[in-house]
């Protein structure tokens, strides 16, 4: 079956003649193509937003939030067929990918209040007869250039703030798992937004540069890797775009000696291998506080471990993780693996080899869980993007916060204790972006904003909450005087409103 682009209101069929396979992780069979866009093709959908803007831009704020409630009302209507669709070519449980559209769905919901978020300040009196105001209007044309893990959330991070502050919005989603983008841009205009507003443009790195260069369109948003991500912000600045990139991540999680164990564990074990791994938020760095801290902590990992299940979303609810997405990521995480051995790791469980009885094509990849890392060791240092927790042992509190502000990723970090103040110092002083106090996976709410530090993010807005509805319009600031009757002899220097 091949797949389709999205543009002017319908699917399109591809004209570039380039196709990549999408798959499904747990067979590893091909289950369709997604067409590969030209320079030409992204030419079209900004000549097309281009057009349509414009009229969707001077729309009432408040009849553009209510296409957002309509579009909630039907996300909830198909939660089953967008959730079943994301499992079948990302491989998640159906439990987490219907977790994948609800958390986007809360940023649309955030997004239904749009006329507030879009007010301007007013200054009345500035000076005599003068008043000053600012207004927030909208850049134009916008695109979000987004991973393969959350293929539900991330592309509503984006498009929705961006459509709600009356921008027209390109989405070029990962060529990995296409189906559920296309799926949600139809959804929208179900739900009153014009053709040309959203569009949806599959590609690889020939669309995604064709985005970066192309004059016509004012920002550009993404979420992938950070030597991708310094890429797109770099070459994204040099064609004059506004551009927030979100990179790599290596979250920490410190236990101290006085952290609940069985709490800690099952945070530890639910955040290191959901989804596989394969999040940004995960944490894969344990790092216990003291020799018999560590011992405890081990000593309650390993039998949860064990137990995980694995296997394919139609499994069930006992299933607790898929596949991992292709069979390269699973040869690149089983590579950092085993580097981990070479270099003296001492690796308690060991998912080698895993394999499935009737499912031995596919991108399985067991649980893994290091013990006495070092921060030189590979295992340490890259981000592995799999169900593979490392420990690091810390002698100190200071060298456990040592560990995680010295990294080269600031995405994510968790304590897990029952001392007040050590939380908030750790709060306070850790340069990492998001922080979580006996939460493994602080991911914030939609009213919040997310987004890293050091060479996760790349810059100066976060994602979401009201750091998204300034991403995506300018500021505009009036003066303004009426004169009544007032007569001066005309000013020739700038002066202070006296």
């Amino acid at each position: 079956m091949d797949l389709s682009h999205y543009l002017d209101g319908a699917r399109v069929a591809g004209t570039s003649g380039r196709f990549a396979d999408v798959f499904n992780p747990a067979t590893g069979e091909v289950q369709a193509r997604v067409p590969l866009a030209s320079r030409a093709e992204l030419d079209r959908a900004v000549e097309i937003a281009t057009k349509a803007q414009p009229k969707w831009g001077a729309t009432n704020p408040q009849r553009r939030a209510r296409v957002m409630m309509r579009f909630v009302d039907l996300l909830n209507r198909d939660m089953g067929k967008l959730s079943e669709a994301l499992s079948r070519e990302h491989g998640k449980t159906l439990p987490d990918a219907a977790g994948d559209v609800q958390r986007g769905l809360e940023v649309v919901e955030f997004c239904i209040g749009a006329p507030h978020l879009l007010k301007g300040e007013y200054t009345d009196g500035a000076g005599p007869g003068i008043d000053m105001y600012s207004m927030r209007q909208p850049l134009g044309v916008c695109a979000g250039i987004t991973p393969f893990n959350f293929p539900a959330m991330i592309p509503m991070w984006m498009f929705a703030p961006a459509i709600a502050a009356g921008n027209a919005f390109i989405l070029k989603p990962s060529e990995r798992d296409p189906s559920v983008p296309l799926m949600l841009a139809a959804l929208l205009e179900e739900a009153g937004l014009p053709p040309g507003i959203l569009q949806v443009v599959n590609g690889d790195k020939e669309a995604v540069d064709a985005i970066l260069e192309h004059p016509g369109i004012a920002s550009v948003g993404f979420v992938g890797s950070t030597p991708i991500a310094a890429y797109i912000y770099e070459r994204g600045a040099e064609h004059g775009k506004r551009v927030q990139a979100f990179g790599g991540a290596k979250n920490h999680m410190i236990v101290m000696p006085d952290a609940d164990m069985d709490q800690a564990a099952d945070a530890l074990v639910g955040a290191g291998y959901g989804a596989a791994g394969e999040r940004c938020m995960a944490i894969s760095v344990a790092v216990p506080v003291g020799e018999e801290t560590a011992d405890r902590l081990i000593e309650k990992l390993v039998p949860r471990i064990e137990r995980l299940k694995v296997g394919p979303y139609t499994g069930g609810r006992d299933v607790d993780y898929g596949p991992v997405v292709t069979a390269t990521a699973r040869d690149n995480i089983l590579r950092l693996v085993q580097s981990g051995v070479d270099q003296g790791a001492e690796l308690v469980v060991d998912g080698r080899g895993f394999t499935l009885q009737g499912y031995e094509g596919g991108f399985w990849v067991g649980p893994h869980l290091f013990d006495r890392a070092t921060p030189e060791m590979d295992i340490y240092r890259r981000e592995i993007f799999g169900p593979v927790l490392t420990t690091v042992r810390a002698k100190s509190y200071e060298e456990a916060l040592g560990l995680a502000m010295s990294h080269e990723y600031g995405n994510g970090t968790a304590i897990f204790t029952r001392d007040g103040d050590a939380a908030r110092d750790f709060a306070n002083r850790v340069n990492v972006g998001m922080i979580g106090i006996n939460v493994p996976i602080p991911v914030p709410l939609a009213y919040h904003t997310f987004g890293g530090w050091k060479r996760s993010a790349f810059g100066d807005l976060n994602q979401h909450g009201p750091d998204s509805f300034r991403f995506y319009t300018r500021t505009k600031t009036v003066t303004a005087r009426w004169p009544s009757g007032i007569k001066e002899g005309a000013a020739l220097n700038f002066r202070p409103m006296e």
